[in-house]
Protein backbone atom coordinates (compact mmCIF):
# COMPACT_ATOMS: atom_id res chain seq x y z
CA UNK A 1 0.00 0.00 0.00
CA UNK A 2 1.38 3.41 -1.01
CA UNK A 3 2.43 5.81 1.76
CA UNK A 4 0.09 8.75 2.53
CA UNK A 5 1.43 12.29 2.55
CA UNK A 6 -0.81 12.97 5.55
CA UNK A 7 -0.52 9.63 7.35
CA UNK A 8 1.47 10.70 10.44
CA UNK A 9 -1.64 12.20 12.07
CA UNK A 10 -3.53 8.89 12.02
CA UNK A 11 -3.16 5.60 13.90
CA UNK A 12 -5.65 3.69 11.76
CA UNK A 13 -5.86 3.30 8.00
CA UNK A 14 -8.52 4.38 5.56
CA UNK A 15 -11.12 1.69 4.90
CA UNK A 16 -11.09 -0.14 1.59
CA UNK A 17 -14.46 1.25 0.51
CA UNK A 18 -13.38 4.75 1.49
CA UNK A 19 -10.15 4.29 -0.47
CA UNK A 20 -12.06 3.22 -3.55
CA UNK A 21 -14.39 6.17 -3.20
CA UNK A 22 -11.83 8.89 -2.45
CA UNK A 23 -8.75 7.94 -4.48
CA UNK A 24 -8.35 9.91 -7.70
CA UNK A 25 -5.29 8.33 -9.32
CA UNK A 26 -7.48 6.46 -11.82
CA UNK A 27 -8.14 9.75 -13.59
CA UNK A 28 -5.70 12.37 -12.29
CA UNK A 29 -2.72 10.41 -13.64
CA UNK A 30 -3.15 12.71 -16.65
CA UNK A 31 -1.58 15.43 -14.51
CA UNK A 32 1.71 13.54 -14.05
CA UNK A 33 3.87 15.54 -16.49
CA UNK A 34 2.54 18.84 -15.20
CA UNK A 35 3.19 17.84 -11.59
CA UNK A 36 6.81 17.10 -12.53
CA UNK A 37 7.21 20.37 -14.42
CA UNK A 38 5.85 22.46 -11.56
CA UNK A 39 7.90 20.42 -9.07
CA UNK A 40 11.10 21.18 -10.98
CA UNK A 41 10.35 24.91 -10.92
CA UNK A 42 9.53 24.76 -7.21
CA UNK A 43 12.70 22.83 -6.31
CA UNK A 44 14.88 25.20 -8.31
CA UNK A 45 13.37 28.15 -6.44
CA UNK A 46 13.83 26.47 -3.04
CA UNK A 47 17.48 25.86 -3.82
CA UNK A 48 18.12 29.33 -5.21
CA UNK A 49 16.73 31.19 -2.18
CA UNK A 50 18.43 28.81 0.25
CA UNK A 51 15.38 27.20 1.80
CA UNK A 52 16.89 23.81 0.94
CA UNK A 53 20.49 22.94 0.11
CA UNK A 54 21.47 23.38 -3.52
CA UNK A 55 22.63 19.75 -3.70
CA UNK A 56 19.19 18.59 -2.54
CA UNK A 57 17.49 20.86 -5.05
CA UNK A 58 19.75 19.49 -7.79
CA UNK A 59 18.94 15.90 -6.83
CA UNK A 60 15.20 16.64 -6.82
CA UNK A 61 15.37 18.34 -10.22
CA UNK A 62 17.32 15.45 -11.77
CA UNK A 63 14.93 12.92 -10.28
CA UNK A 64 11.85 14.77 -11.54
CA UNK A 65 13.43 15.17 -14.98
CA UNK A 66 13.96 11.39 -15.06
CA UNK A 67 10.32 10.77 -14.09
CA UNK A 68 9.15 13.33 -16.68
CA UNK A 69 11.16 11.55 -19.39
CA UNK A 70 9.61 8.24 -18.32
CA UNK A 71 6.14 9.78 -18.57
CA UNK A 72 6.76 11.29 -21.98
CA UNK A 73 8.24 8.07 -23.35
CA UNK A 74 5.48 5.83 -21.95
CA UNK A 75 7.58 4.04 -19.31
CA UNK A 76 5.86 5.53 -16.26
CA UNK A 77 3.38 3.19 -14.57
CA UNK A 78 1.23 4.80 -11.86
CA UNK A 79 0.75 2.80 -8.68
CA UNK A 80 -3.03 2.47 -8.45
CA UNK A 81 -2.79 1.95 -4.67
CA UNK A 82 -1.54 5.54 -4.38
CA UNK A 83 -4.11 8.13 -3.34
CA UNK A 84 -3.41 10.41 -6.28
CA UNK A 85 -0.76 11.04 -8.91
CA UNK A 86 0.94 13.65 -6.74
CA UNK A 87 1.50 11.10 -3.97
CA UNK A 88 2.68 8.55 -6.52
CA UNK A 89 5.27 10.91 -7.99
CA UNK A 90 6.51 11.79 -4.50
CA UNK A 91 6.89 8.08 -3.66
CA UNK A 92 8.68 7.28 -6.92
CA UNK A 93 10.95 10.28 -6.50
CA UNK A 94 12.02 9.09 -3.04
CA UNK A 95 12.79 5.62 -4.39
CA UNK A 96 14.87 7.27 -7.09
CA UNK A 97 16.88 9.84 -5.09
CA UNK A 98 16.32 8.98 -1.43
CA UNK A 99 16.05 11.50 1.42
CA UNK A 100 16.27 14.74 -0.62
CA UNK A 101 12.82 13.93 -2.05
CA UNK A 102 11.32 14.68 1.37
CA UNK A 103 12.31 18.34 0.95
CA UNK A 104 10.31 18.89 -2.27
CA UNK A 105 7.06 19.51 -0.44
CA UNK A 106 8.59 22.41 1.50
CA UNK A 107 6.53 25.63 1.13
CA UNK A 108 3.77 24.00 -0.84
CA UNK A 109 0.57 22.05 -0.18
CA UNK A 110 -1.32 19.62 -2.31
CA UNK A 111 -3.91 22.40 -2.61
CA UNK A 112 -1.67 24.74 -4.58
CA UNK A 113 0.26 21.84 -6.13
CA UNK A 114 -2.87 20.32 -7.69
CA UNK A 115 -4.35 23.54 -9.04
CA UNK A 116 -0.99 24.49 -10.58
CA UNK A 117 -0.79 21.14 -12.40
CA UNK A 118 -4.39 21.58 -13.59
CA UNK A 119 -3.60 25.06 -14.93
CA UNK A 120 -0.58 23.73 -16.84
CA UNK A 121 -2.72 20.90 -18.24
CA UNK A 122 -5.32 23.43 -19.38
CA UNK A 123 -2.78 25.70 -21.07
CA UNK A 124 -1.35 22.78 -23.03
CA UNK A 125 -4.75 21.53 -24.14
CA UNK A 126 -6.06 25.00 -24.97
CA UNK A 127 -3.18 25.27 -27.44
CA UNK A 128 -4.17 21.89 -28.87
CA UNK A 129 -7.81 22.90 -29.25
CA UNK A 130 -6.99 26.19 -30.95
CA UNK A 131 -4.57 24.45 -33.33
CA UNK A 132 -7.24 21.88 -34.22
CA UNK A 133 -9.79 24.61 -34.80
CA UNK A 134 -7.26 26.10 -37.23
CA UNK A 135 -7.07 22.78 -39.09
CA UNK A 136 -10.87 22.56 -39.29
CA UNK A 137 -11.11 26.12 -40.60
CA UNK A 138 -8.45 25.41 -43.23
CA UNK A 139 -10.39 22.34 -44.41
CA UNK A 140 -13.56 24.42 -44.66
CA UNK A 141 -11.83 27.22 -46.54
CA UNK A 142 -10.44 24.70 -49.04
CA UNK A 143 -13.94 23.32 -49.52
CA UNK A 144 -15.36 26.82 -49.99
CA UNK A 145 -12.59 27.71 -52.44
CA UNK A 146 -13.43 24.68 -54.62
CA UNK A 147 -17.11 25.57 -54.70
CA UNK A 148 -17.22 29.35 -55.12
CA UNK A 149 -19.58 29.05 -58.11
CA UNK A 150 -22.13 26.83 -56.36
CA UNK A 151 -25.40 28.46 -55.31
CA UNK A 152 -27.69 26.82 -52.76
CA UNK A 153 -31.04 27.56 -51.15
CA UNK A 154 -30.79 29.24 -47.76
CA UNK A 155 -33.39 28.88 -45.04
CA UNK A 156 -35.12 30.61 -42.18
CA UNK A 157 -37.44 28.51 -40.01
CA UNK A 158 -36.16 25.67 -42.22
CA UNK A 159 -38.33 27.14 -44.99
CA UNK A 160 -36.82 28.15 -48.33
CA UNK A 161 -35.85 31.80 -48.10
CA UNK A 162 -33.23 33.12 -50.55
CA UNK A 163 -30.24 31.85 -52.48
CA UNK A 164 -26.62 32.19 -51.35
CA UNK A 165 -23.24 30.89 -52.37
CA UNK A 166 -22.36 27.56 -50.76
CA UNK A 167 -19.01 29.14 -49.89
CA UNK A 168 -20.82 31.93 -48.07
CA UNK A 169 -22.72 29.39 -45.99
CA UNK A 170 -19.49 27.57 -45.06
CA UNK A 171 -17.75 30.85 -44.18
CA UNK A 172 -20.45 31.48 -41.58
CA UNK A 173 -19.12 28.49 -39.63
CA UNK A 174 -15.53 29.63 -40.14
CA UNK A 175 -16.54 32.86 -38.38
CA UNK A 176 -18.12 30.89 -35.53
CA UNK A 177 -15.01 28.81 -34.99
CA UNK A 178 -12.87 31.95 -35.06
CA UNK A 179 -14.91 33.36 -32.18
CA UNK A 180 -14.39 30.06 -30.38
CA UNK A 181 -10.62 30.42 -30.79
CA UNK A 182 -10.81 33.97 -29.46
CA UNK A 183 -12.69 32.76 -26.38
CA UNK A 184 -10.14 30.00 -25.73
CA UNK A 185 -7.28 32.46 -26.24
CA UNK A 186 -8.86 34.92 -23.85
CA UNK A 187 -9.48 32.18 -21.27
CA UNK A 188 -5.81 31.17 -21.50
CA UNK A 189 -4.82 34.60 -20.14
CA UNK A 190 -6.71 33.86 -16.92
CA UNK A 191 -5.47 30.28 -16.78
CA UNK A 192 -1.85 31.43 -17.07
CA UNK A 193 -1.55 32.26 -13.37
CA UNK A 194 1.03 30.83 -10.98
CA UNK A 195 -0.76 29.59 -7.85
CA UNK A 196 2.19 27.56 -6.56
CA UNK A 197 3.39 28.93 -3.22
CA UNK A 198 -0.06 29.77 -1.90
CA UNK A 199 0.33 26.56 0.13
CA UNK A 200 -2.75 25.30 1.95
CA UNK A 201 -4.47 28.71 1.94
CA UNK A 202 -2.47 31.36 3.83
CA UNK A 203 0.99 31.31 2.26
CA UNK A 204 4.19 30.44 4.13
CA UNK A 205 6.62 31.97 6.64
CA UNK A 206 9.51 30.74 4.49
CA UNK A 207 11.25 33.29 2.19
CA UNK A 208 10.01 31.92 -1.14
CA UNK A 209 10.34 33.68 -4.50
CA UNK A 210 7.06 33.01 -6.29
CA UNK A 211 7.95 35.35 -9.13
CA UNK A 212 10.87 33.11 -10.06
CA UNK A 213 8.52 30.13 -10.31
CA UNK A 214 6.12 32.18 -12.45
CA UNK A 215 8.95 33.07 -14.80
CA UNK A 216 10.26 29.52 -15.04
CA UNK A 217 6.80 28.10 -15.76
CA UNK A 218 6.37 30.84 -18.41
CA UNK A 219 3.11 32.02 -16.87
CA UNK A 220 1.72 35.52 -17.27
CA UNK A 221 1.23 36.45 -13.62
CA UNK A 222 1.46 35.34 -9.99
CA UNK A 223 -1.74 34.93 -8.00
CA UNK A 224 -2.23 37.81 -5.55
CA UNK A 225 -4.45 36.16 -2.94
CA UNK A 226 -3.45 32.83 -1.42
CA UNK A 227 -7.03 31.92 -0.47
CA UNK A 228 -8.40 32.59 -3.94
CA UNK A 229 -5.44 30.71 -5.40
CA UNK A 230 -6.51 27.37 -3.96
CA UNK A 231 -10.27 27.98 -4.01
CA UNK A 232 -10.70 29.27 -7.56
CA UNK A 233 -12.11 27.03 -10.26
CA UNK A 234 -13.56 29.84 -12.37
CA UNK A 235 -10.96 29.15 -15.04
CA UNK A 236 -12.28 25.60 -15.45
CA UNK A 237 -15.86 26.79 -15.64
CA UNK A 238 -14.83 29.32 -18.28
CA UNK A 239 -13.07 26.66 -20.34
CA UNK A 240 -16.06 24.31 -20.14
CA UNK A 241 -18.34 27.18 -21.14
CA UNK A 242 -16.14 27.84 -24.18
CA UNK A 243 -16.16 24.12 -25.03
CA UNK A 244 -19.94 24.01 -24.71
CA UNK A 245 -20.25 26.90 -27.18
CA UNK A 246 -17.82 25.26 -29.62
CA UNK A 247 -19.74 22.01 -29.30
CA UNK A 248 -22.97 23.83 -30.06
CA UNK A 249 -21.39 25.23 -33.23
CA UNK A 250 -20.27 21.74 -34.23
CA UNK A 251 -23.80 20.40 -33.76
CA UNK A 252 -25.27 23.12 -35.96
CA UNK A 253 -22.75 22.30 -38.68
CA UNK A 254 -23.48 18.59 -38.30
CA UNK A 255 -27.21 19.22 -38.58
CA UNK A 256 -26.80 21.21 -41.81
CA UNK A 257 -24.70 18.43 -43.33
CA UNK A 258 -27.09 15.73 -42.10
CA UNK A 259 -29.99 17.54 -43.74
CA UNK A 260 -28.02 18.04 -46.95
CA UNK A 261 -27.30 14.31 -47.35
CA UNK A 262 -30.95 13.28 -47.01
CA UNK A 263 -32.80 12.22 -50.14
CA UNK A 264 -35.17 15.13 -49.54
CA UNK A 265 -32.37 17.71 -49.77
CA UNK A 266 -29.75 15.68 -51.68
CA UNK A 267 -27.28 18.59 -51.88
CA UNK A 268 -24.14 16.59 -51.05
CA UNK A 269 -22.79 13.10 -50.45
CA UNK A 270 -20.25 12.01 -47.83
CA UNK A 271 -17.27 9.74 -48.28
CA UNK A 272 -18.03 6.16 -47.24
CA UNK A 273 -15.32 6.47 -44.58
CA UNK A 274 -17.73 8.55 -42.47
CA UNK A 275 -20.92 6.55 -42.97
CA UNK A 276 -22.38 3.20 -41.98
CA UNK A 277 -25.21 1.03 -43.28
CA UNK A 278 -28.34 -0.56 -41.91
CA UNK A 279 -28.61 -4.10 -40.57
CA UNK A 280 -31.98 -4.54 -42.29
CA UNK A 281 -32.15 -1.98 -45.13
CA UNK A 282 -29.38 -2.63 -47.69
CA UNK A 283 -29.84 0.71 -49.46
CA UNK A 284 -29.07 2.88 -46.43
CA UNK A 285 -26.01 5.11 -46.11
CA UNK A 286 -26.21 6.75 -42.71
CA UNK A 287 -24.14 9.80 -41.63
CA UNK A 288 -23.27 8.17 -38.30
CA UNK A 289 -20.08 10.16 -37.64
CA UNK A 290 -21.99 13.43 -37.92
CA UNK A 291 -24.79 12.10 -35.74
CA UNK A 292 -22.35 10.93 -33.08
CA UNK A 293 -20.55 14.27 -33.03
CA UNK A 294 -23.94 15.96 -32.69
CA UNK A 295 -24.93 13.57 -29.91
CA UNK A 296 -21.63 13.49 -28.04
CA UNK A 297 -21.49 17.29 -27.89
CA UNK A 298 -24.53 17.14 -25.62
CA UNK A 299 -22.11 16.15 -22.84
CA UNK A 300 -20.44 19.56 -22.91
CA UNK A 301 -23.24 21.69 -21.41
CA UNK A 302 -23.80 18.84 -18.95
CA UNK A 303 -20.17 18.97 -17.84
CA UNK A 304 -20.40 22.76 -17.51
CA UNK A 305 -23.47 22.45 -15.30
CA UNK A 306 -21.67 19.77 -13.29
CA UNK A 307 -18.89 22.20 -12.36
CA UNK A 308 -21.24 25.10 -11.69
CA UNK A 309 -23.27 22.95 -9.30
CA UNK A 310 -20.09 21.47 -7.79
CA UNK A 311 -18.76 24.92 -6.88
CA UNK A 312 -22.08 26.44 -5.86
CA UNK A 313 -22.11 27.33 -2.17
CA UNK A 314 -18.63 25.98 -1.34
CA UNK A 315 -17.07 27.97 1.53
CA UNK A 316 -13.51 29.21 1.19
CA UNK A 317 -11.09 27.69 0.67
CA UNK A 318 -10.37 24.16 -0.57
CA UNK A 319 -12.97 21.42 -0.15
CA UNK A 320 -12.61 17.80 -1.23
CA UNK A 321 -15.62 18.28 -3.52
CA UNK A 322 -13.20 20.09 -5.84
CA UNK A 323 -11.39 16.83 -6.59
CA UNK A 324 -14.36 16.08 -8.85
CA UNK A 325 -13.58 18.95 -11.20
CA UNK A 326 -11.12 16.77 -13.12
CA UNK A 327 -13.39 14.10 -14.66
CA UNK A 328 -15.58 16.84 -16.12
CA UNK A 329 -12.58 18.81 -17.39
CA UNK A 330 -10.68 15.87 -18.88
CA UNK A 331 -13.76 14.45 -20.58
CA UNK A 332 -14.81 17.73 -22.21
CA UNK A 333 -11.33 18.82 -23.28
CA UNK A 334 -10.23 15.51 -24.76
CA UNK A 335 -13.56 14.74 -26.40
CA UNK A 336 -13.46 18.07 -28.22
CA UNK A 337 -9.86 17.38 -29.25
CA UNK A 338 -11.02 14.12 -30.83
CA UNK A 339 -13.97 15.72 -32.64
CA UNK A 340 -12.19 18.58 -34.37
CA UNK A 341 -9.72 16.66 -36.58
CA UNK A 342 -12.49 14.18 -37.42
CA UNK A 343 -14.70 17.00 -38.69
CA UNK A 344 -11.79 18.47 -40.65
CA UNK A 345 -11.13 15.11 -42.32
CA UNK A 346 -14.82 14.68 -43.08
CA UNK A 347 -14.92 17.99 -44.95
CA UNK A 348 -12.30 16.71 -47.35
CA UNK A 349 -14.65 13.90 -48.41
CA UNK A 350 -17.77 15.92 -49.27
CA UNK A 351 -19.01 15.79 -52.86
CA UNK A 352 -21.34 18.58 -53.95
CA UNK A 353 -24.23 17.56 -56.22
CA UNK A 354 -24.07 20.54 -58.54
CA UNK A 355 -26.71 19.34 -61.02
CA UNK A 356 -29.23 18.77 -58.24
CA UNK A 357 -28.58 22.19 -56.77
CA UNK A 358 -29.06 23.90 -60.12
CA UNK A 359 -32.59 22.50 -60.22
CA UNK A 360 -33.28 23.58 -56.64
CA UNK A 361 -32.55 27.28 -57.05
CA UNK A 362 -35.02 28.15 -59.81
CA UNK A 363 -38.14 28.67 -57.70
CA UNK A 364 -39.38 32.24 -58.15
CA UNK A 365 -40.09 32.58 -54.42
CA UNK A 366 -36.33 32.80 -53.79
CA UNK A 367 -36.28 36.17 -55.54
CA UNK A 368 -39.16 37.95 -53.78
CA UNK A 369 -36.80 40.21 -51.82
CA UNK A 370 -34.95 41.11 -55.03
CA UNK A 371 -38.27 42.22 -56.57
CA UNK A 372 -39.05 44.17 -53.40
CA UNK A 373 -35.70 45.99 -53.68
CA UNK A 374 -36.46 46.65 -57.37
CA UNK A 375 -39.64 48.50 -56.37
CA UNK A 376 -37.88 50.44 -53.62
CA UNK A 377 -35.26 51.59 -56.14
CA UNK A 378 -38.13 52.86 -58.33
CA UNK A 379 -39.53 54.99 -55.52
CA UNK A 380 -41.95 52.73 -53.63
CA UNK A 381 -41.82 52.76 -49.86
CA UNK A 382 -40.66 49.57 -48.22
CA UNK A 383 -44.18 48.86 -46.95
CA UNK A 384 -45.73 49.46 -50.37
CA UNK A 385 -43.16 47.21 -52.02
CA UNK A 386 -43.67 44.48 -49.41
CA UNK A 387 -47.45 44.56 -49.90
CA UNK A 388 -47.08 44.46 -53.69
CA UNK A 389 -44.77 41.45 -53.67
CA UNK A 390 -46.97 39.73 -51.09
CA UNK A 391 -49.95 40.15 -53.39
CA UNK A 392 -47.97 38.80 -56.35
CA UNK A 393 -46.99 35.74 -54.32
CA UNK A 394 -50.58 35.18 -53.27
CA UNK A 395 -52.05 35.60 -56.75
CA UNK A 396 -49.35 33.98 -58.85
CA UNK A 397 -46.92 31.75 -57.01
CA UNK A 398 -49.47 30.19 -54.69
CA UNK A 399 -51.70 29.39 -57.68
CA UNK A 400 -48.96 27.81 -59.72
CA UNK A 401 -48.61 30.71 -62.16
CA UNK A 402 -45.21 31.99 -63.19
CA UNK A 403 -44.05 35.58 -63.04
CA UNK A 404 -41.88 34.79 -66.04
CA UNK A 405 -45.04 34.33 -68.14
CA UNK A 406 -46.70 37.62 -67.16
CA UNK A 407 -46.94 40.42 -69.71
CA UNK A 408 -46.11 44.05 -68.96
CA UNK A 409 -49.81 44.81 -68.59
CA UNK A 410 -50.33 41.90 -66.21
CA UNK A 411 -47.35 42.96 -64.09
CA UNK A 412 -48.71 46.49 -63.82
CA UNK A 413 -51.92 45.19 -62.28
CA UNK A 414 -49.82 44.69 -59.16
CA UNK A 415 -47.87 47.97 -59.42
CA UNK A 416 -47.37 50.67 -62.09
CA UNK A 417 -43.66 50.54 -61.18
CA UNK A 418 -43.26 47.00 -62.50
CA UNK A 419 -41.92 46.35 -65.98
CA UNK A 420 -40.74 43.31 -67.90
CA UNK A 421 -37.14 43.90 -66.81
CA UNK A 422 -38.17 42.63 -63.35
CA UNK A 423 -38.06 39.15 -64.87
CA UNK A 424 -34.28 39.48 -65.14
CA UNK A 425 -34.19 39.20 -61.36
CA UNK A 426 -35.62 35.68 -61.44
CA UNK A 427 -32.17 34.15 -61.70
CA UNK A 428 -29.93 32.81 -58.92
CA UNK A 429 -26.70 34.20 -60.41
CA UNK A 430 -28.27 37.64 -60.78
CA UNK A 431 -29.55 37.43 -57.21
CA UNK A 432 -26.19 36.73 -55.57
CA UNK A 433 -24.30 39.16 -57.81
CA UNK A 434 -26.80 41.88 -57.04
CA UNK A 435 -26.04 41.92 -53.31
CA UNK A 436 -24.03 45.02 -52.43
CA UNK A 437 -23.88 45.24 -48.64
CA UNK A 438 -20.60 44.39 -46.93
CA UNK A 439 -20.57 40.81 -45.68
CA UNK A 440 -23.21 39.67 -48.17
CA UNK A 441 -23.19 36.67 -50.50
CA UNK A 442 -21.90 38.69 -53.47
CA UNK A 443 -19.32 36.47 -55.23
CA UNK A 444 -16.62 39.16 -55.25
CA UNK A 445 -17.04 39.73 -51.53
CA UNK A 446 -17.03 36.01 -50.79
CA UNK A 447 -13.90 35.61 -52.92
CA UNK A 448 -12.24 38.38 -50.94
CA UNK A 449 -13.22 36.76 -47.63
CA UNK A 450 -11.78 33.42 -48.73
CA UNK A 451 -8.50 35.10 -49.64
CA UNK A 452 -8.42 36.91 -46.28
CA UNK A 453 -9.00 33.66 -44.41
CA UNK A 454 -6.29 31.91 -46.40
CA UNK A 455 -3.79 34.54 -45.27
CA UNK A 456 -4.99 34.49 -41.67
CA UNK A 457 -4.76 30.71 -41.42
CA UNK A 458 -1.56 30.28 -43.41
Amino acid sequence: MAEKLWGSRFTGSLGLLAQKFTYSISYDAKLAPYDCISGIAHARMLGKVGIIASKDASAIIKGLEKLLADIEEGRYQPDLTAEDIHSDIQTKLKKLIGAPADRLHTARSRNDQVVTAVRLYCLNHLENIMARLDVLQIAMIRFADKNTDVIIPAYTHLQSAQVVLLAHHVLAYVEMFERDKERFSDAAKRVSLNTLGACALSGTTLPTDRQQVTKELELLATSANSMDSVADRDFLIEILSDIAITGMHLTRLCEDLILWVTSEFNFISLDDAFCTGSSIMPHKKNPDVLELIRGTASRFPGRLMELLVLMKGLPLTYNRDMQMDKPALFDAVETLEDMLPLMAELFGGITVKRDVLKQRINAESFFSVDILDYLVKKGASYRQAHDTVGLMVKECLDKGASLRDLSREQLRIFSPLLDVDVKDLLDADVSVRGKKSFGSTNPKMVRKQIDIWKKRLA
